[in-house]
């Protein structure tokens, strides 16, 4: 069954910097996730959560954009405010490069997404 005028624009680059970023963030939330439980010790779980709820939120938020939801602005904006959230967390270790490098990213996704959560999709 075909839906007659149902095709779908192609991403803006603004929307692909966004994709882009938004795994970019979302990788780097993994890898630092698992070299803090590489570290050992006690791992603040404020810093933990952050990285678990960043990684979460934006890859959902790449997917959404990828498939044009009508909801993406709306994540978008929840997406960068879990990137500053993650941001902060990871800066109260600053001399870890590894926590350094995620921070670096996730503000970089959270710029992006604060613009397209302004954006019409």
């Amino acid at each position: 069954m075909t839906q007659s005028g149902t095709t779908m624009k192609p991403m803006t680059q603004q929307m692909q910097e966004c994709v882009d970023a938004c795994m970019t963030a979302h990788r780097m939330c993994e890898e630092t996730m698992s070299s803090c439980m590489q570290m050992g010790g006690q791992v603040q779980m404020k810093i933990m959560r952050a990285l678990m709820d960043c990684s979460e939120t934006t890859r959902m938020c790449a997917d959404m954009m990828m498939r044009r939801s009508p909801m993406a602005g709306e994540m978008c904006a929840m997406c960068a405010k879990a990137c500053d959230m993650c941001v902060e967390a990871c800066m109260t270790m600053p001399d870890d490069p590894q926590m350094t490098r995620c921070a670096e990213a996730c503000r970089r996704s959270a710029e992006a997404c604060r613009a397209m959560a302004g954006a019409k999709m």
